[in-house]
């Protein structure tokens, strides 16, 4: 079995004017916090679908798993839940760290937040470079 994780960051429905009155904070309308909240959810939807046809074309059960917080806590505490294997994360490099190689069920796409689940995670992580014509 194979975990598909996407971590959608957290919506704030404030925001601080920069004008007069730094101390005030002027709240979204529910109406856009529902249109923002639609609008992640319709990614999530498309990046794990597209990830889904793919295990299925292979012939691998999958599973997805839909995060809200910070990507590389949200991460480790999937792997930790679900008892994972082994946490498979994709690394575009934007890190400032970069190891030639790390120590495998979940399949996440950022920078950073790979070498913090290297550090992390409960279970060893394979950290998956994009071939460089996608760099």
């Amino acid at each position: 079995m194979v975990y598909l994780v996407h971590v959608q960051h957290p919506f704030n429905n404030y925001v601080y004017p920069a004008g007069a009155g730094l101390h005030t904070a002027a709240f979204a309308a529910s109406s856009v916090v529902e249109s923002v909240k639609k609008a992640q959810a319709e990614v999530s939807a498309k990046i794990l679908q597209r990830a889904i046809s793919i295990c299925k074309q292979n012939m691998v059960r999958a599973e997805t798993l839909i995060f809200q917080g910070d990507s590389k806590d949200e991460i480790c505490k999937a792997a930790e839940q679900t008892h994972v294997d082994m946490l498979i994360i994709g690394s575009r490099g934007l890190g400032g760290i970069k190891r030639k190689s790390m120590n495998f069920l979940m399949v996440a796409f950022l920078g950073s937040v790979s070498d913090y689940c290297a550090h992390h995670a409960c279970c060893p992580v394979l950290i998956v470079k994009p071939p460089k014509h996608i760099k």
